[in-house]
């Protein structure tokens, strides 16, 4: 298995790591896999607080962050603030953001965001993807989701402890099979979401678009945006989960609670999968 994981080219424009790793017959997340780095018990509990504090304001970058876990009394530099953004995945976002060029930065393929000016009115119209930070007892993992922006409908999710881009690909192949394609999934510009692998999954089916924020362009994503925040208060800063495998259950519960039974105001008070299932429900509001 070493052996083969080490044949894989991901520099190789004629295939995919995807095709690479069916060819050789071994799972493509072991290709990608990182080991993640160990964290202390003082590191963890700031990451915990830099995480409530971007939930509450995403427009806070690292200098904020670093003004206001000083203000609470945590001893942190800007370079410390700066690593456990890398780490949570946290990036600020602006109602009028402008591309930054950063030093080392990779250059990538910028696909158009499509959503501008258009109406959403039916289900798997839109797709949006995105992934958070989600804290455990002693260290932490990620939470890759979809949702269906016509009906707040979470198509598709998955924990990672480490962010690779396999599972946001698994993710979206597998919501796919499962429900639908759509015509236009969105994502912001993170590395997952650039690779040549995930660009192909969604791009290689002429049904299916893919658009991209603008760099920092809170808007731009807003609806899946509002459902992390949503997950969050309503449900991962209730617990204090101990494992993935317990944090997994607990998300998996919620997640059905939200997609059945929860109601949205914006859907005319029904739950995400009535508007889902039934497109005739709701105009857009």
């Amino acid at each position: 298995m070493e052996t083969r994981q080490k044949l894989i080219d991901k520099a190789d424009k004629g295939l995919s790591v995807r095709e690479q790793c069916v060819l050789m017959g071994i799972n493509r997340s072991t290709v990608y896999y990182e080991k993640q780095a160990e964290f202390s018990g003082d590191d963890l509990k700031i990451m915990r607080r830099m995480d409530e504090i971007y939930t509450e304001n995403a427009s806070y970058g690292y200098r904020r962050q670093e003004k206001q876990l000083k203000m609470e009394g945590y001893s942190i530099g800007e370079d410390r603030v700066r690593k456990y953004m890398q780490v949570l995945g946290l990036k600020a976002l602006y109602p009028n953001a402008k591309k930054k060029a950063h030093k080392g930065e990779k250059a990538h393929k910028v696909y158009p965001y499509l959503l501008k000016n258009i109406s959403i009115e039916r289900p798997n119209q839109v797709w949006a993807i995105d992934i958070t930070y989600v804290r455990l007892k002693g260290g932490f993992c990620y939470l890759v989701s979809i949702i269906d922006w016509y009906s707040r409908y979470i198509v598709g999710w998955r924990l990672s402890n480490s962010l690779d881009r396999s599972f946001c690909i698994e993710t979206f192949e597998v919501a796919v099979k499962t429900y639908s394609k759509a015509d236009i999934i969105n994502t912001d510009q993170g590395s997952q979401f650039t690779s040549d692998d995930f660009v192909k999954a969604v791009t290689e089916d002429a049904q299916m678009k893919l658009s991209m924020d603008s760099v920092g362009r809170w808007a731009d994503n807003i609806i899946i945006e509002r459902w992390f925040r949503t997950f969050k208060h309503e449900h991962l800063y209730l617990m204090d989960y101990s494992t993935m495998a317990e944090a997994r259950f607990g998300i998996d519960e919620f997640i059905r609670y939200y997609n059945d039974h929860r109601l949205h105001s914006s859907l005319g008070y029904v739950p995400p999968r009535v508007a889902y299932f039934d497109e005739q429900v709701r105009a857009v509001a």
